[in-house]
């Protein structure tokens, strides 16, 4: 397998030791509902775990709530309730939201607020080690102590004041030495070794990532494009101070979602609320929107291209939902695949996720599905039928078969016959019949 890593920003052979695979996805600051962006990178590292786990690997997946944040502050005071109330609720309606794209749990969802005392220890130990300061309770860690900082987001220290965020505390020794611990002024704050504060979000991950990997390099760290600076570089720097590793082998990470050809934000008010488009489009069209472009490239969100997707999942659904009717008819329980198809499958996936290219073999079995179909070669309805199967599984693209009975069987079986006979009268009269039945589309 080879993945695009953004490290050192080519793709690399990615191998497994000891069939396991450590993965972690930064999560979301919980402080209002996600939107379709936030949904993608969820989408995705959803499907990479489907398939390492296709391909008999155990994976340890972590993604994290960022449970106090400026934000969460804010939002707090504007609804009148506590911090900690706050994040709990949209936590709670996170889960909710991803659960009903049929995204699976995590192995591991850390909050923030549950490692305070990993992350002193982590914060303490950089100022004892020099890479850390402390300004009157306000922690920085001093960038000009890591010689590759900036390699991740390939900028060289002297661009770096360019493309970091002013901080107004003139008593840093360099604009772009970033926060480890803030004092705060309001908002909830924890007792700390450097007085009354909150961690910085950098060392939050830093510090559950140590944790629950026991201060190991992970093999994998995901999360959208917009995370590589200075969120991931800064996790780099911290690790490389404690530990002298990257904090992970590969860093993978997944293009924005853009509206109007404009960032998709809660902060410009331009979002596009999962849990409204849920209300109209099922979880596996939202998903085959996500997955049928290349991971790494920005989408522009339209609801023509979810439309678009609406199409796709009718072509798929109505040849896999036949395949299910028939076999089922005739009662033929034999699995069997079509090889050459799930193989050209694997590789374009093993080729830094080609999913595009798996769409289109996608169809080929499609098209394999309902030429079988008409011709009655079972022996390749079942081939095709059961290695659609098992990409539909990977993507996580659920489609809901009908329960069947005997009964059920019979009218399928009659809708058949008055087909061939040419009856199209009563075809028609019993496929309005199974369609108010939802046994066909």
């Amino acid at each position: 397998m080879y993945i695009y890593n953004s490290l050192t920003n080519r793709k690399e052979k990615f191998i497994v030791l000891d069939q396991k695979i450590s993965m972690y996805v930064c999560g979301p600051t919980v402080w209002n509902y996600i939107h379709i962006g936030n949904a993608r990178p969820v989408i995705f590292f959803d499907f990479i775990r489907n398939y390492f786990q296709y391909k008999n690997f155990e994976v340890v997946c972590a993604s994290n709530i960022t449970d106090i944040d400026d934000k969460i502050i804010k939002r707090a005071k504007e609804e009148g309730i506590s911090e900690k109330e706050v994040a709990t609720k949209y936590a709670d309606e996170f889960f909710k939201d991803v659960g009903d794209l049929t995204c699976k749990p995590y192995e591991f969802v850390p909050y923030a607020t549950d490692y305070l005392a990993e992350i002193s220890e982590i914060i303490s130990t950089l100022i004892k080690t020099g890479y850390a300061y402390n300004v009157d309770g306000d922690v920085y860690f001093e960038v000009k102590k890591a010689p590759n900082y900036g390699t991740l987001s390939n900028q060289v220290q002297d661009q770096l004041k360019e493309n970091v965020r002013i901080n107004e505390n003139p008593d840093k020794k360099s604009q772009e030495d970033f926060t480890l611990w803030k004092k705060t002024a309001e908002g909830i704050k924890y007792p700390s070794p450097f007085g009354l504060g909150r961690p910085g979000w950098h060392t939050e991950c830093v510090a559950m990532i140590n944790k629950l990997f026991n201060r190991q390099e992970i093999d994998i760290h995901g999360g959208g494009a917009d995370l590589v600076f200075p969120h991931h570089e800064n996790e780099i720097a911290q690790s490389q101070a404690l530990h002298g590793h990257n904090i992970s082998r590969f860093f993978v990470h997944v293009g924005r979602l853009d509206i109007n050809n404009e960032k998709m934000s809660k902060s410009l008010n331009n979002v596009v609320l999962l849990r409204d488009l849920l209300k109209s489009y099922p979880a596996a069209v939202i998903r085959i929107f996500i997955l049928n472009s290349p991971y790494r490239a920005n989408i522009n969100f339209s609801y023509e291209l979810l439309d678009q997707s609406v199409l796709i999942l009718a072509k798929i659904d109505q040849a896999y939902r036949g395949a299910y009717l028939k076999l089922s008819l005739l009662k033929d329980n034999e699995v069997i695949y079509d090889k050459p198809a799930i193989e050209k499958i694997e590789k374009h996936i093993e080729d830094d996720f080609n999913l595009p290219n798996v769409f289109t073999e996608i169809f080929v079995l499609v098209k394999n599905i309902n030429n079988a179909l008409r011709t009655e070669d079972i022996k390749t309805l079942k081939e095709s039928y059961y290695s659609l199967k098992v990409i539909l599984d990977i993507l996580g693209i659920i489609i809901e078969l009908p329960k069947l009975n005997e009964e059920v069987l019979a009218l399928y079986q009659k809708w058949e016959d008055f087909r061939k006979a040419k009856n199209f009268v009563e075809a028609d009269r019993l496929r309005t019949k199974l369609q108010e039945m939802k046994i066909i589309g």
